[in-house]
């Protein structure tokens, strides 16, 4: 018979179901043991990296760092150095395939299905593949379990009573909008070029000018200043036109008056023309930031 019945890797910070195993077994107790994880799941961010919950037939196993946790339910014959060795060997292959950022944005249930033939390959190896071929691993994981043993719980120590949960009233967690900006248009990347090009014309004369200054008079300071404000004014006016962020015309017009008037206080050091350059860039980025518009796309979370 199996010891490793069903597995599945999960977000910490918020418990989201990444990837599982399929699992065949529907009997009423491991039913309720999956609806137990999935409580757990929601609180591994209060818990040490690795930990157990027993049950009276089936102990949930879980082992998490950063953000990914690998969860397992075994039957109680399971040795727990063979759980916490598969859910090892688990976190590695799905941290290995799957970059951080990826796993940050995902923002449905089961973003990476495609992983649980996986999940199905290791669970199959460490079910049937003797254990003495796996000895200097197994090893390992036993001394390791010594000097940091796992947080022991209950199967009822996970458990949602009354609609409260460790004494704190169960919140009702919904998915988030998905939002996705529109598409990007070429009028909008020359004015992400312009603005790129603005910004380092700002730092490389800005970084110049203080280089030169051996002793830096106020006036010298404000025109470094004049020169740096305006770059990385130019910097989040990029941002703002390739990442949706709230209250985007409050910002913009911050940003534009930021490159207006440092251009303005650098007259002297630049002609009326690079003047007047560098503030329709700003105005034609300001323009392209206000009519991108957002459009939200309808969750699929029917998983």
């Amino acid at each position: 018979m199996s010891m490793i019945l069903f597995a599945c890797v999960v977000r910490v910070r918020d418990g989201l179901p990444l990837s599982a195993s399929t699992d065949f077994y529907h009997s009423q107790d491991f039913l309720e043991c999956r609806r137990r994880l999935k409580t757990l799941a929601l609180r591994l961010a209060q818990y040490p990296g690795r930990g157990s919950a027993e049950g009276l037939d089936f102990s949930i196993h879980f082992s998490s760092s950063r953000d990914v946790a690998c969860m397992a339910i075994c039957s109680r014959q399971c040795p727990a150095a063979m759980a916490f060795c598969f859910l090892e060997t688990l976190w590695w292959e799905f941290t290995a395939s799957y970059d951080t950022t990826c796993i940050g944005l995902a923002s449905r249930p089961y973003a990476f299905l495609e992983f649980g033939s996986v999940i199905q390959k290791v669970k199959w190896h460490f079910n049937y593949v003797s254990s003495t071929q796996m000895e200097s691993s197994l090893e390992k994981i036993q001394e390791d379990l010594k000097f940091q043993p796992p947080v022991v719980l209950t199967l009822e120590d996970t458990d949602v009573a009354n609609g409260v949960m460790n004494g704190h009233p169960q919140m009702h967690l919904e998915p988030a909008p998905n939002f996705r900006m529109e598409p990007v248009t070429a009028l909008g990347i020359l004015s992400l070029i312009l603005n790129i090009m603005c910004a380092a014309l700002n730092l490389i004369r800005g970084i110049h000018l203080a280089e030169h200054s051996l002793q830096v008079a106020h006036e010298e300071i404000g025109n470094i200043l004049a020169f740096l404000i305006p770059f990385v004014a130019c910097i989040f006016q990029c941002y703002l036109y390739l990442f949706y962020s709230p209250a985007r015309t409050m910002k913009v017009v911050l940003m534009l008056l930021f490159i207006c008037l440092g251009n303005m206080y650098l007259h002297g050091l630049r002609n009326l023309w690079q003047i007047l350059f560098h503030i329709g860039v700003a105005l034609l980025s300001s323009y392209q930031i206000l009519t991108r518009q957002l459009q939200e796309k309808q969750s699929d979370c029917g998983v």
